[in-house]
C-alpha cells in the first residue's frame, strides 16, 4: 500500500475563464473543485493506477470537512487529523484562450501543536501497513523545522521506503533524514549543494554529490524535457513524446505516484522511470489536477524513452 501524506490541505478551485481585467467583474465560465495538497495529487494518481492507496494528514474546520467529502468522492481512503485551523483554498485560474493557468495558493493557517502531535502517532500506524510513503509539499506555518525529518526517520526505521517532494528551507532540513527519493528542480538543487548550475554536467555532479550522501534515487525534474534519475544503477535519462499541454498543474506530483507506483510493484528501475514520466505527461493532458486518462497513459508508455548514460 502507499500512504501519501499532506500537511497543507486545500480546496483546489479551477476557474475557466476566456479572459479577464484587474480591478473589475470578471465572470468564471466554468469551475471545478476538487481535493488538493500535492500529497492527495499522489493518491488520486496512484489509485487511478491501480494501487491501495492512503491519504493521511491535516484537515480542519468547515474547509476541512468539504475537503474530506470531495476526496470520499474521488473514493480514496482518508487517514485525518482534526485541527483548529481552518483548511485553505487553492485557486488556479486557467485562461481558455491561451491556455495558460495563473496560481492563487493561500498559505494555510497557523497549525497547533496538538494537531502535530495527533498526526505523527495516527501516522505511526499509517506506516505499519504501508510499502512506500510520500510527503509532499509545504508545511502549516508553526510546523518545527524538524518535523518531515520525523516522519522519514520512523518510515526508514519501519523498513519503508520515503519519496520526499518539497522544496526551500523544509526540504534542506528534510534531507539529513536520507529518504529514499527526492525530486528536485534545477533551482533546488542550487539551492541544496550551494553550487553553481549552469550546464547538464554541473547538474548530474550536484545530484551525484545528494546521491553519495545516502540519497538512494536523485530525480531532476526538467519539466517538458522529462527527467534525469541519479541512482545506484547509473544515471538515466527519460524523454516522453511532445504533447499539447492541457494543465500542468500536478505534474510533479503525479511523476512522485509514478515512482511510487514502481517501487511497490517492484519495477525494474527505467520501467518504473518510464512509468512516472507517463503518467506525468499523461496529467498534462486532462484538465483536472491529479487526473489522467488509461489510453492517454498506455499510448505515452510506448513512446517515452529512457537511455542509461
Amino acid at each position: 500500500m502507499i500512504t501519501t501524506v499532506t500537511l497543507n490541505t486545500a480546496i483546489d478551485q479551477l476557474y475557466k475563464m476566456e479572459s479577464w481585467s484587474t480591478g473589475a467583474v470578471n465572470r468564471v465560465s466554468g469551475c471545478i473543485k476538487t481535493a488538493g495538497g500535492k500529497g492527495i495529487n499522489v493518491a488520486r494518481v496512484a489509485s487511478l493506477a491501480g494501487e491501495k492507496v492512503l491519504a493521511a494528514g491535516i484537515a480542519g474546520g468547515y474547509h476541512g470537512a468539504y475537503f474530506q467529502s470531495l476526496l470520499k468522492k474521488d473514493g480514496i481512503e482518508g487517514c485525518f487529523t482534526d485541527s483548529e485551523a481552518e483548511t485553505r483554498c487553492c485557486i488556479n485560474v486557467r485562461n481558455e484562450s491561451t491556455g495558460e493557468h495563473t496560481e492563487f495558493l493561500e498559505p494555510g493557517e497557523k497549525m497547533d501543536a496538538k494537531a502535530l502531535d495527533d498526526f505523527y502517532q495516527s501516522y505511526l500506524k499509517c506506516v505499519e501497513k504501508s510499502d512506500v510513503i510520500t510527503i509532499s509539499g509545504s508545511v502549516p506555518a508553526g510546523t518545527p523545522a524538524d518535523y518531515y525529518s520525523r516522519l522519514i526517520s520512523a518510515a526508514k526505521d519501519a523498513g519503508k521506503r520515503v519519496i520526499l517532494d518539497t522544496s526551500g528551507a523544509v526540504l534542506r532540513e528534510s534531507i539529513a533524514a536520507k529518504p529514499t527519493m527526492i525530486k528536485p528542480n534545477a533551482d533546488e538543487i542550487r539551492q541544496l549543494t550551494g553550487a553553481p548550475v549552469t550546464s547538464r554536467a554541473q547538474l548530474l555532479e550536484a545530484a551525484q554529490k545528494l546521491h553519495d550522501g545516502g540519497i538512494e534515487l536523485v530525480v531532476i525534474s526538467l519539466g517538458g524535457d522529462g527527467a534525469l534519475v541519479v541512482s545506484e544503477e547509473g544515471v538515466f535519462q527519460g524523454v516522453c513524446p511532445k504533447i499539447e499541454v492541457v494543465n500542468t498543474v500536478g505534474c510533479g506530483d503525479s511523476m512522485v505516484a509514478g515512482f511510487a507506483v514502481g517501487m511497490v510493484r517492484k519495477y525494474p528501475l527505467e520501467e518504473t522511470i518510464r512509468f512516472a514520466l507517463s503518467v506525468a505527461s499523461a496529467n498534462a493532458l486532462h484538465e483536472k489536477t491529479g487526473c489522467f486518462r488509461q489510453d492517454d497513459l498506455h499510448r505515452l508508455l510506448s513512446g517515452t524513452v529512457v537511455t542509461k548514460l
